[in-house]
């Protein structure tokens, strides 16, 4: 085997626009997932190079840095109460992607890794003890097209578990601004997401979305004032592939801002 499990290897038929980690190998196909792009994949060894640590991506490193916390709220006279993320996730390393990202932003997060199937069996018990502002539902998500058409629920992998959990969730809160929704990873149905409650959703165009994504959302919404309404295309365009990778309704934020410090 040229590659081994844990490599980071991209793909010569796409043009290797994506990197990834080797999660598994059967019979000579390679289980791919992306390093940074919540997606799964497989791909014959031949059609794999070996990507190296020191090649720098250039997009990736722009995207990260455009996106960097800036959290001065300690610089006013104002004190600020930031809204707190409850993120479930289906997968363990872009948990901790997000939790890191939260972190650096100075908010309280709880994060949970529960898989996609199950996260609507037990988020109202997780919501009544967490008491969030904002809960994250997310993992892997994929549209098969052989499966049926865009506005079938069942052509996806994982967008009826995506919705069953919102439901879920609003049976706990029914109102979009005591309980901010984000729902959705890769390729989701947005329009059932939506429909079932959130605020946020993916995939508008039935794209890819950043490991990210639901975190950056998150964290713009637990920094947003509670008497004010988002700019919903501004906290878009912050994302890594904007409203084609995600799309929501206005809302207002979850911050309380009080004086004096």
């Amino acid at each position: 085997m040229k590659f081994d499990i844990g490599d980071l290897v991209t793909r010569k038929s796409y043009n290797h626009d994506l990197v990834f980690i080797v999660t598994d190998i059967i019979d000579g196909t390679y289980y791919l997932k992306g390093s940074n792009v919540r997606l799964y994949a497989d791909s014959p060894e031949e059609d794999l190079d070996e990507y190296l640590d020191d090649e720098p991506d250039a997009d990736e490193e722009k995207f990260m840095e455009r996106i960097k916390p800036k959290n001065d709220l300690n610089r006013t006279d104002y004190f600020y109460l930031p809204g707190k993320i409850l993120h479930i996730d289906g997968d363990k390393d872009y948990l901790n992607k997000c939790l890191k990202y939260y972190d650096e932003a100075n908010i309280w997060a709880m994060g949970i890794c529960e898989k996609e199937e199950n996260i609507a069996m037990y988020i109202k018990e997780w919501l009544q003890e967490y008491r969030p502002n904002i809960v994250i539902i997310t993992g892997h998500d994929a549209y098969y097209k052989r499966m049926g058409e865009k506005n079938d629920l069942s052509s996806y992998k994982n967008s009826s578990s995506f919705v069953e959990a919102v439901r879920e969730a609003r049976k706990y809160e029914q109102s979009h601004d005591k309980l901010i929704v984000i729902a959705g990873a890769c390729q989701s149905d947005y329009e059932e997401l939506i429909k079932a409650g959130a605020n946020f959703a993916s995939s508008p165009k039935r794209i890819n979305i950043h490991a990210l994504d639901p975190a950056i959302i998150a964290t713009k919404m637990s920094l947003s004032d509670i008497n004010k309404d988002i700019d919903l295309k501004k906290i878009l365009e912050q994302t890594k592939y904007g409203s084609n990778g995600i799309g929501g309704i206005i809302t207002k934020g979850t911050m309380y801002i009080g004086y004096p410090r």
